[in-house]
């Protein structure tokens, strides 16, 4: 595709002699030595360094496209999801054509884990894979960038200041993702810069101006463009998020000091965190197509993304029982009493109060509410709970910015 070549994701021709240059690369293999066996690792990097080099040379050293190394990595994929949660299940798919490319625009809590779970849905149920829109604040590292293009990802360029360039850069973004959908890939983009760290699911509008760009330039109405994209709402649920606890300290920090500055290697320690840790139950769910008609404006599209997302979104335990803590916390005296008739039972409302209960005690008192937020936030607001009546006591800041 012209112009996009710094971009896009690798093609078939591309995939060996990037696998080749990777096993032979000393970060990599202590990535994997690091992932796949943690202390004795760091006992022995040399003899673990040798052992993964063999193993993935036997593994991955002989594949030549892309379709096939997707298909070596979902068993190892589902091994995975297997070993970090209680069951993963999907929804919505019987609803779509499956030989219509479709513009996924998903929930965003995990930097990783959001679109290899949706790409793991659609093929586990015999459905193409998406490419996948990715910040370049992922792909300062060569290793990481390697590694996301392989896997069907192309980048999106962040934090411009020249408007010339930012001009120029989105319309070819746009075109990139127009061209690829024309062309019967189906593309996943998350509905926001960055995740929803406070558990608040909002699309930007901005996102969806981009994703005109192509069309407009053309003379189509954004209604036309929006049926022509076919923009699909995806919500991602996650029973446990295994960055919970470090988001509510980014959020507290941004809330008291009006800023917060990433550590160096901060994302990609999300990233292990986040496919390595305990989640729980994971639902990905898919809606339906928006329907263009009504559509004027790309806040009216941002918002009927927003209203799917929300309602399609699956609330475990935890999150009522974040709830209930929080409105006892706060000054809202009681839930509504539409959350209220589809409480849980009793007994796992109960030890999800437990599991909250361990997991506060010994955090910094002041993360207690923004760690809440991020279990409760989705669920107030579909119950039309304005987070900003939740305050700290004593305090009159919002409890969420």
């Amino acid at each position: 595709m012209p112009g996009s070549d710094d971009i896009r994701p690798y093609s078939d021709d591309e995939i060996n002699p990037v696998i080749q240059r990777l096993l032979r690369q000393r970060d990599f293999l202590d990535l994997v030595g690091r992932f796949r066996f943690g202390r004795l690792h760091r006992i022995a990097p040399p003899l673990i360094r040798f052992w993964v080099a063999a193993q993935m040379r036997l593994a991955f050293g002989r594949i030549q496209s892309v379709a096939q190394l997707q298909s070596r990595m979902a068993p190892l994929v589902s091994r995975g999801l297997r070993s970090t949660t209680t069951g993963i299940s999907w929804s919505g798919l019987e609803n779509l054509d499956s030989t219509r490319p479709c513009l996924f625009l998903s929930s965003h809590r995990d930097i990783v884990l959001d679109p290899a779970l949706v790409n793991y849905a659609l093929y586990e149920s015999g459905m193409a894979t998406t490419r996948i829109a990715i910040g370049d604040n992922l792909t300062g590292n060569p290793l990481v960038a390697d590694l996301m293009r392989l896997n069907k990802s192309f980048i999106v360029r962040r934090n411009l200041s020249n408007p010339r360039e930012m001009r120029n850069t989105f319309l070819a973004l746009s075109r990139y993702i127009r061209d690829s959908l024309s062309e019967g890939h189906s593309v996943w983009m998350a509905q926001r810069e960055g995740r929803a760290k406070d558990g608040v699911d909002v699309s930007d509008p901005a996102i969806i101006k981009m994703l005109y760009m192509s069309h407009k330039r053309d003379g189509v109405s954004l209604s036309e463009s929006v049926r022509a994209l076919r923009l699909v709402p995806v919500a991602i649920s996650y029973e446990f998020d295994p960055c919970d606890e470090d988001k509510a300290r980014e959020l507290e920090e941004r809330y008291r000091t009006g800023q917060y500055e990433k550590r160096p290697g901060e994302d990609i320690e999300s990233i292990v965190k986040g496919v390595s840790g305990f989640k729980g139950h994971v639902h990905v769910a898919f809606g339906t197509p928006l329907d263009a008609d009504y559509i004027e404006r790309p806040e009216d599209v941002a918002s009927a993304a927003d209203e799917q997302i929300l309602a399609l979104m699956r609330f475990q335990p935890v999150n009522y029982a974040a709830a209930e803590k929080l409105v006892t916390r706060h000054t809202v005296s009681a839930l509504p009493e539409s959350l209220q008739q589809e409480m849980p039972d009793s007994g796992p409302l109960t030890d999800a109060h437990s599991q909250l209960d361990e997991r506060l005690h010994g955090m910094d008192p002041a993360l207690h509410p923004w760690f809440l937020g991020i279990y409760a936030n989705a669920l107030l607001r579909r119950h039309n709970v304005s987070v900003g009546e939740l305050r700290n006591p004593g305090d009159e800041g919002e409890l969420n910015p």
